[in-house]
């Protein structure tokens, strides 16, 4: 191997350990007992490993429901997304109509602005119309999406506009080549968008606290602040555990589609 080869490896794994050092710690801390969290020795290893941390998670906090909550939403923002964000991708790759170059400068644009810029004005917008504190308000602010479009339309112009054509000839609607054409040759990126919109608004706190304040519908980040507060940050354990559970779903996702995410990623491409 060349020096500069194990050099470049050095560095990814130092930066690797960097990374997974922080996770490998909250394992650790969720399988240890209570008098090992606290002892004075440093252990990665617990001396005698327990899932009793575990247990205490489950059944004596809301963590299945923050779970479950965090499901809703995000499968929920995700469904919506794609409702949108395919036909309008598709729209702006292969539909000719006037203004398409300026619509699609106006999303590119658009992902320059973070989410908390409009944050207030969207909150006065739905504490006017009575929507705050539903499922309604943790959703619909996110289902047009300036990221996703431009992902999708980037992976959609990449289709032949033979292709396309052949199609229409063949009398298929606009809508069913969105559809039946472009969704599945542009699979893979949809799922590394996917994984992307799952991961964000899993991990969302922001608007979850602003936007709620009923604990039923807390998800999962919200629901780590109210655990938190219940055992006054005392009952270490049981707390690592539940953040455990609940980065635990991204982790095996990403793991099982993580193949068809680097592939979409590669297939996206920056064609104009």
């Amino acid at each position: 191997m060349k020096m500069s080869n194990m050099i470049v490896l050095g560095l990814v794994s130092v930066g690797a350990a960097m990374i997974l050092l922080p996770f490998i710690w909250m394992l650790s801390i969720s399988v240890k007992p209570h008098a090992e969290v606290f002892s004075t020795d440093i252990t990665l290893l617990p001396k005698s490993p327990t899932l009793q941390n575990y247990w205490h998670a489950i059944s004596q906090t809301d963590i299945p429901l923050y779970l479950m909550n965090g499901v809703i939403v995000t499968g929920g923002i995700l469904a919506l997304q794609l409702l949108v964000t395919v036909p309008a991708a598709y729209a702006l790759a292969h539909r000719d109509f006037r203004g398409r170059n300026v619509m699609f400068a106006s999303v590119v644009a658009a992902l320059l602005v973070p989410f908390h810029v409009t944050a207030i004005p969207v909150f006065i917008g739905f504490a006017e119309f009575k929507l705050l504190n539903s499922y309604t308000a943790l959703i619909l602010p996110f289902v047009a999406t300036a990221f996703g479009t431009f992902l999708l339309r980037q992976a959609f112009a990449r289709i032949p506009k033979e292709l396309i054509d052949a199609a229409r000839i063949d009398g298929m609607s606009e809508m069913g080549i969105a559809w039946r054409i472009a969704f599945p040759l542009g699979l893979p990126t949809v799922i590394a968008f996917a994984i992307f919109s799952v991961t964000a608004h899993w991990n969302d706190l922001f608007w979850p606290l602003i936007a709620t304040t009923d604990p039923d519908l807390a998800t999962p980040p919200r629901g780590i602040l109210y655990f938190r507060d219940e055992e006054s940050g005392d009952d270490i354990g049981p707390l690592m555990a539940g953040a455990t559970l609940i980065i635990a779903p991204l982790v095996i996702g990403f793991l099982l589609a993580q193949k068809r995410f680097t592939q979409g990623l590669a297939n996206t491409g920056l064609k104009g």
